[in-house]
């Protein structure tokens, strides 16, 4: 079986680097390692997943300075290839901030830190990151972010929302999208957005935290099949 191969960028104050790693490792056909952000050559990989954490302290804005660090230039390089890149949480932060996504991450609406699980439902099934999904399907996926509301102008959301943009909404148990299942203020529900050629993904809650049932769901791993199925094709 081909071997795929698999970075998790390492950023000073990374903190689910390893889940990330270790999600990726469950799968026998891949060759996962960690890439230090001061590192400008990393290689060519077939996936590259940014991971949640707090990367160079959040001074600044989340994301804003890491969206500096050598490493960054592969990394947009290979999104314009078209090759798979995940961001999580903070990852989602400094693909905002590094202008591969548009939009930006705020404070929660409550101000407060929020470390719970969530329901959300996946808008479409036609992405390399979701194509294991049903159309419409619930996951059930932790949280755990200060700065996690999406904000984005109204032409960026009509243009989302009109290009299929929308990987993910904050729902209820039944799917519907509601204020009330929306944990941070998102606009429109939103938990998670690709850019135009639908290779790059940014998302507040955590696949990498939902790949056992021990840990409360295993529904992050149709996340990471669909990715990797998506490279093996």
């Amino acid at each position: 079986m081909p071997r795929l191969s698999v970075a998790v960028v390492v950023f000073p104050g990374s903190n689910c680097d390893y889940d990330c790693f270790w999600a990726v490792a469950q799968f026998p056909q891949c060759r996962v390692q960690y890439v230090w952000h001061k590192d400008a050559n990393p290689g060519r990989f077939d996936v590259i997943i940014l991971p949640g954490g707090f990367s160079y302290g959040d001074y600044l804005r989340c994301g804003a300075i890491a969206r500096f660090s050598p490493v960054m230039q592969a990394i947009v390089e290979h999104a314009r290839q078209g090759r798979p890149l995940l961001g999580i949480c903070n990852g989602f932060q400094i693909l905002c901030e590094a202008g591969l996504l548009p939009g930006a991450l705020y404070r929660n609406n409550s101000l407060t830190f929020i470390c719970e699980h969530v329901y959300v439902r996946a808008e479409t099934t036609a992405s390399v990151f979701t194509r294991a999904c049903a159309s419409g399907q619930v996951l059930n996926l932790p949280i755990a972010h200060g700065e996690g509301q999406y904000f984005a102008d109204d032409a960026t959301l009509r243009q989302l929302e009109d290009g299929g943009q929308i990987a993910f909404r904050y729902c209820a148990r039944d799917g519907a999208a509601s204020a009330q299942a929306n944990p941070n203020g998102s606009r429109h529900n939103i938990a998670g957005i690709f850019n135009a050629a639908k290779n790059v993904l940014g998302m507040m809650p955590h696949p990498e935290r939902a790949m056992d049932a021990r840990l409360g769901s295993c529904d992050g791993q149709l996340i990471f099949k669909s990715m990797l199925a998506a490279v093996s094709a």
